[in-house]
């Protein structure tokens, strides 16, 4: 049986302020250094989420001990043993941050997971890591499964990666570079999407006391200790989006708390992009607040840098007063889902005549109607198809558990943030 959630209707202003937990990107970026650092480290309050929890017991089946401490975890590097097969979900930060660990382990290191898991591009991280020393049986897919032979060292130098398909590429391999013999000289290829998320690791890495630099074809990473540390995880910014965009669907009015005043999270682009579609922002003394004003403007907009926000935001677009473009995000294609297609089909089936690019999208309203939508197993479409359901009555979620990936009670929240019953039903 597949759950089917009733997606609240919601025309009425809503009025709230939410807490949302933390950044399932910083959270696994701080798991991998930690894991890889010169001591123990404390992470104050991660993200506990499929996703991250799928991390987590990567790295303790890897021979890190990662423990619980309230809502902190503290992580204790051990040596890196192989000889195991490693659940990677549907996550690509799995996928492509795990194998340069698993790299310096003593033995081969298989990954797997879903089966959408084998239609996720990897063959930039697969090659960039060959090109360091590493010996990756992966049968010429570049894609799951895969099995990372591991010796315990990783002799490292120059490698020319291509991470035209996903910044993760490039994230993973910084992440662990300073652990190899002669740490990476990366040499970039092809257009680089989501700048935000490098700018993220390379500015964790710092923190570590990680010496990485910007060079004219890529990054470099000196060899060196990563330093243990205590890290406070900021909340995920990309999972406010729903919730700010509901300010702007009903005319109501929403503050995220603890919004940071300086972070390298795409999701805090937010303020500008609901700004350009009509929204009122301002920074409170709780945190950002997000004021609809009736009207939610079209979005021309170039998505590249911030490609997760883009089903909450083409949602809106589907409810704006005129036709949007969307571009830069070809790399959606990639992710759970074919987020393109996913969208086309979801925005399509509630009345709006949506028009693939090469590389984004058009979206023009038309009259809203009543549909049962599939989640796709993307928790992005979960939320997307929540945002469509305040102003269109009869909007329906098959499998809506795929938001647990990064808020596993997604549902709840929403259901706090408008006084709605959850409305799941088999």
């Amino acid at each position: 049986m597949t759950d089917v959630w009733s997606a609240p209707h919601h025309p009425a202003p809503v009025d709230a302020v939410v807490t949302l937990p933390g950044s399932k990107s910083l959270t696994a970026r701080a798991l991998v250094l930690a894991a890889l650092a010169d001591g123990p480290s404390r992470l104050v309050r991660p993200l506990r989420a499929r996703d991250t929890d799928l991390m987590a017991a990567a790295l303790r089946a890897l021979g890190v001990g990662i423990d619980d401490d309230g809502e902190d975890q503290v992580v204790t590097p051990g040596p890196l043993r192989g000889g195991m097969e490693v659940d990677a979900g549907l996550a690509g930060t799995i996928l492509r941050f795990l194998p340069p660990v698993a790299a310096l382990a003593d033995g081969p290191v298989r990954v797997d997971g879903d089966p959408r898991l084998g239609e996720r591009p990897n063959a930039g991280l697969i090659d960039g890591l060959r090109g360091l020393g590493v010996d990756i049986d992966d049968g010429g897919r570049g894609r799951a499964p895969f099995t990372v032979r591991g010796t315990g060292r990783v002799p490292g130098g120059t490698a020319v990666v291509d991470a035209s398909e996903s910044s993760q590429v490039l994230s993973g391999l910084l992440l662990a570079a300073a652990r190899y013999e002669r740490g990476a000289d990366l040499e970039l290829v092809g257009r680089l999407p989501s700048l935000p998320h490098v700018e993220m690791t390379v500015t964790t890495l710092r923190e570590h006391g990680v010496d990485v630099a910007r060079t004219d074809r890529g990054w470099r990473v000196a060899p060196g200790p990563i330093a243990a540390l205590e890290r406070v995880v900021e909340p995920d910014l990309s999972n406010a989006a729903p919730f700010l965009a509901a300010a702007l669907v009903t005319g109501g009015r929403v503050t995220v708390r603890d919004w940071p005043e300086v972070t390298t999270q795409p999701g805090a682009q937010l303020d500008r992009l609901l700004s350009a579609m009509g929204a009122e922002v301002t920074r409170t003394a709780d945190g950002l607040r997000v004021t609809g004003t009736g009207t939610i403007r079209p979005l021309v907009a170039d998505l590249g840098e911030v490609g997760e926000l883009t089903p909450v935001l083409a949602a809106l677009c589907a409810l704006a007063d005129g036709p949007s473009e969307l571009t830069g995000i070809g790399h959606l294609r990639g992710h759970e889902t074919d987020r393109l297609q996913a969208l086309d089909e979801v925005l399509g089936a509630v009345g709006a005549d949506v028009r693939q690019l090469p590389d984004g999208l058009v979206i023009t309203p038309g009259r809203p109607r009543p549909a049962l939508l599939s989640s796709y197993a993307d928790h992005r479409m979960v939320m997307a198809a929540a945002v469509l359901g305040l102003a269109v009555d009869g909007v329906r979620v098959a499998d809506p558990g795929a938001v647990t990936k990064t808020l596993p009670d997604f549902r709840e929240r929403w259901a706090g943030l408008l006084g709605e019953p959850i409305g799941a039903v088999p």
